[in-house]
């Protein structure tokens, strides 16, 4: 079994059902419905010591495991605070921030004529600066001396082998950049975690207010729920070993193309 062993099927429990809580965990971006769901997952694992749940604001659901703490993606002293208060060792670093419109509500680009540098500029902020900035901080604080995963969101639309419709540029790019950022921060990891991965997540379309404007033509059975996306996510995460590390995974395990 891996680190992350998801719960059995027709509520059995699993292997790591009987061990002792012992994992560190941090999750950015709790204020989301995906960043939430992923938290509570990882706090109702009996596996699971704490999750230190980030937001903006920092409330977070109640939960004996589940300890708040404020951070702005923007400004990096507040990362850095915010993780000399989690302190290590940390066993999962989740990244689950992510913008797809701007803060005014336009976006995202249907053509070159709608590309702005202050809308780029601010999409890169979040989702690329932004997890640079908490990668920065909270690698030093992975364990050394067993499996540690660093994992941040990202997109099948920031495949630039899988880009067949174009338009989206700021967001595809920005995403696109996080995949590299993540590729290298894998390859710098193994020479000091070997046992450590980190990657890049797919989590399918998700119902939650990154969405929300763009589901007209999802399909029923495609867009999933955020606790659905959440334990898939984990799960997946589960099965990747460090062979796997700087790869971009969807929610059902697939890798994709770069």
């Amino acid at each position: 079994m891996g680190l992350l062993d998801s719960a059995a099927p027709g509520g059995q429990a699993s292997v790591m059902d009987t061990l002792s809580p012992s994992l560190r965990c941090a999750v950015f971006g709790t204020s989301g419905g995906l960043g939430r769901a992923l938290a509570l997952a990882l706090a109702s694992r009996v596996d699971v010591a704490e999750v230190h749940a980030g937001s903006r604001r920092g409330d977070v659901p109640g939960g004996a495991k589940l300890h708040p703490f404020a951070f702005d993606l923007t400004d990096e002293a507040s990362i850095a605070a915010a993780c000399a208060g989690i302190g290590g060792p940390l066993d999962i670093v989740l990244i689950a921030t992510g913008r797809l419109t701007r803060a005014d509500g336009t976006g995202p680009e249907k053509s070159w004529r709608a590309i702005s540098g202050e809308g780029m500029a601010e999409l890169f902020a979040v989702n690329t600066i932004g997890p640079a900035l908490i990668a920065k901080h909270t690698l030093p604080l992975l364990r050394r001396d067993g499996r540690a995963v660093f994992a941040a969101l990202s997109a099948r639309v920031g495949s630039i082998t899988d880009n067949r419709l174009g338009g989206w540029h700021a967001y595809r790019m920005s995403k696109a950049a996080l995949g590299m950022l993540v590729k290298n921060l894998a390859l710098e990891l193994a020479r000091t975690h070997p046992q450590a991965l980190a990657v890049t997540l797919h989590p399918g379309t998700v119902d939650t207010g990154l969405s929300a404007p763009f589901q007209r033509g999802v399909a029923a059975e495609k867009l999933f729920t955020p606790a659905f996306s959440a334990a898939a996510l984990l799960g997946v995460l589960d099965g990747l070993t460090p062979a796997d590390s700087g790869g971009l995974f969807a929610w059902d395990g697939a890798q994709l193309p770069f």
